[in-house]
């Protein structure tokens, strides 16, 4: 299907400057004498974007076996990569709860979480207990905006993931009159925001700014009261357990306009859920696409065999896991308090 991405050429992480935190996660001895280090990892396991959260995890546990594997020692030892993993069910208050169960169990550092709500919250408590998180997906600017010395991302934010889109609407798509939904999540209400700022100013007029949430499943309401204003464009801030079916409704009501997302669509199950109303809707992606990335082509085929396709994040899970342990191994420690410095260098 005609299913197109926006690739933005805007830089695909943001490091914060960072100094040593105070308490940290103590190094674990195994029985062997091997160094258990324990890496947390939280995303929806359950509910609609479940298949994402499994998508993280499996990426996740892919660079955590890969690193057993090659027998990697650190401060003289040779290091066990343990994954803990939780459901934030995507919900911010499940975020905290599961945020410190994995601080009680003394964590080394924390790839997640997904969201950008449930990161946002999660964040203060890592922070407070001095823990390296690095989310592979939250792509909210107030995420690191916060200014906590742990939090870090390995692809663009909202910001600049938004102008992008918007200027594609405006430029590219010469949209003059469009429509703006999202499902007031921290992704969605700020993915749109900066979506529409960038629209207006290549001149495109938005007629119309509606909401939803981010359990919707009947869109009928909404998308009537925006095919009243006639926009030729219509942008969702949300994810594709929403947008897929959001498209097919939009057809059904023989609303005419090109559909447009940011990465929350950027997947296969939109195309499914979305079914022929999927042609000719459009999705960004603020990451390095992975036939960009090197080895790539390698990643995908070898995840596939053991997993199953990729939905959208598991590589940015797996670089995040490494990232991670590079900078253990460059501050040949794995507490936090020690390798953080060089987690800000990388």
């Amino acid at each position: 299907m005609s299913f197109y991405f926006v690739r933005s050429l805007l830089p695909a992480a943001v490091a914060l400057t960072l100094v040593a935190c105070g308490k940290s996660a103590p190094d674990q001895a195994a029985s062997s004498g091997d160094l258990t280090v324990r890496i947390g990892a939280s995303a929806p396991l359950t509910g609609p974007q479940a298949h994402l959260g499994k998508d993280n995890e499996n990426g996740t546990r892919m660079a955590i076996d890969d690193a057993n594997a090659k027998g990697i020692v650190i401060g003289g030892r040779k290091v066990h990569f343990e994954l803990i993993s939780e459901d934030d069910q995507a919900d911010p208050k499940t975020a905290t709860i599961v945020a410190q169960k994995l601080v009680d169990n003394k964590v080394n550092g924390i790839i997640g979480h997904l969201n950008s709500g449930t990161a946002i919250p999660a964040a203060k408590i890592y922070s407070d207990n001095g823990i390296a998180q690095i989310s592979p997906s939250a792509t909210a600017v107030s995420y690191t905006a916060q200014g906590f010395k742990t939090a870090f991302r390995v692809m663009a934010n909202d910001a600049q993931q938004g102008q992008v889109l918007g200027e594609y609407a405006a430029k590219n798509l010469g949209a003059k009159k469009i429509a703006v939904i999202d499902d007031r999540t921290a992704y969605g209400q700020g993915l749109a925001d900066e979506f529409i700022k960038a629209a207006q100013a290549n001149g495109a007029q938005i007629v119309a700014h509606e909401y939803t949430n981010d359990k919707a499943v009947d869109f009928t309401a909404v998308l009537t009261s925006v095919k009243g204003k006639k926009p030729d464009l219509l942008f969702y801030g949300g994810m594709d357990a929403q947008a897929g079916p959001m498209a097919k409704q939009l057809k059904g009501l023989a609303l005419n306009v090109k559909f447009m997302m940011g990465d929350g669509g950027y997947t296969p199950e939109f195309i499914k859920l979305a079914g022929g109303a999927a042609e000719m809707a459009y999705a960004s992606l603020p990451g390095v696409p992975l036939d960009k990335m090197p080895g790539g082509k390698a990643f995908a085929d070898r995840f596939v065999a053991k997993y199953q396709p990729i939905q959208l994040y598991a590589p940015y899970c797996y670089d995040a896991v490494n990232v991670m342990i590079a900078a253990m191994q460059k501050a040949d420690s794995v507490e936090p308090a020690k390798y953080l410095l060089a987690l800000a260098g990388i």
